[in-house]
Parts: C-alpha cells; structure tokens; sequence
C-alpha cells in the first residue's frame, strides 16, 4: 500500500503521540502495587482497570458497552503526562486539578491528527463529566482498584499517612454510582479490613 504524502504526515504524527504517551508509564502513583515494595505508575493503573472492566462489568449498576468502559479507562490519565497525578489526598492540589487537567487535555489531543484527536479527547471528556453508564462505571473501577491495591499491599500507604475513614469515604463518595455491588465488596473486604488491622483510623465510629 502506498501512502499519499498526507497519509504518511498523519501516520507521522501518530506515531509521535504513542511515543509521546509512553511518558504515562513514568507519572507515579500514591499507590503501593500489591507486594507493597514501590508506588504504580499511571500506565499500571490504566491496564489493570481496563482488565477489571473486562471481568467485572457485570457489576455495572447500568449494562455498559464494555469495550467503550476500557476505552475510557486506558484515556482517562493520559492528560498527566503533562499536568502530573494528583494526589487524592491533596486539598490544595485539588483545587487547581481541573484547571492544570483542562489545559494539559488541550495541548496532548491537539497533537493528534484532527479526527482522531477529536474522538480520544471525547473519551476523555466523557469520563470527566460523569454521566454516561460507562463513565459512572470507569469511576467506579479507577476507585475500585487503588481500595483493592491497598487491602493486598498491607494498608501501607494508608498507615503511613495516617490516613482516616472519612477521608476514603470523601473520596469514594460517588462510587456507588457506577457500581453499588462492587462499593459494598470494597467497604466489607478492603476497607474495613484495613480498620480492623489498624491501618486506617475509624473517625467515623470513634475508633482512633
């Protein structure tokens, strides 16, 4: 197959973009991976969820179009190769999280060619605003797996923040939006298992 000179420009700037995101696999996590020896990095999180998506979307409070879940999944990060992770448990690096993510959006997708761009960035869009099936389901894993992480790593990264169970609760606050099955598997078998071996402090109940 020959390739016309605008073919070969718009495979070029593919090309460039899958190398220019492979920078994802070097944005680190708060999350200890199950073994408890480093932090994951974004790539880590990406794949593991779009696995999840895979075997659990059944679980959807909603049936989902899973290959567009996984999808949104695998995009959904791509933006901190330029506006970094932010921690879930930063209050000041919240604030400016959707600014610095709105921005870091517009100059990644803008590297791809038009069409292409237009369409990676709606996946992203989608996830961001929370009300399709599949991004209410997406929210649910990408919650969902860093509660599991936790539970198999020993709650360390949770001990050693002194971490409490109304700031998890903050965090997971809409999680049962997309999954009210794998919610209520995350509060009896990951976090109040960790309450229970003393790595997360029960402020809710008065159990410091």
């Amino acid at each position: 197959m020959k390739l016309s000179n605008d073919m070969q420009s718009e495979l070029q700037q593919i090309v460039d973009f899958c190398r220019l995101i492979d920078k994802e696999k070097f944005v680190q996590r708060r999350t200890y991976l199950s073994d408890g020896e480093r932090f994951e990095n974004d790539a880590e999180h990406a794949w593991h969820m779009a696995m999840m998506a895979l075997l659990l979307s059944d679980y959807s409070n909603e049936k989902v179009d899973q290959l567009k879940v996984v999808s949104i999944l695998l995009v959904h990060d791509l933006v901190e190769v330029y506006a970094g992770d932010t921690f879930a448990y930063d209050i000041e690096g919240m604030k400016t999280q959707r600014e610095r993510e709105l921005a870091a959006a517009d100059k990644l997708f803008a590297q791809l060619p038009e069409n292409l761009g237009q369409k990676i960035r709606s996946l992203w869009d989608e996830f961001e605003e929370w009300e399709t099936p599949e991004a209410k389901f997406a929210h649910a894993l990408d919650n969902f797996q860093p509660l599991l992480l936790q539970n198999a790593s020993g709650g360390r990264a949770w001990r050693e923040g002194e971490r409490k169970l109304s700031e998890v609760l903050r965090r997971n606050a809409r999680s049962a939006e997309g999954s009210e099955v794998l919610w209520e598997y995350a509060r009896k078998h990951f976090i109040q298992a960790e309450i229970d071996r003393g790595n997360l402090i029960d402020d809710e109940n008065g159990r410091e």
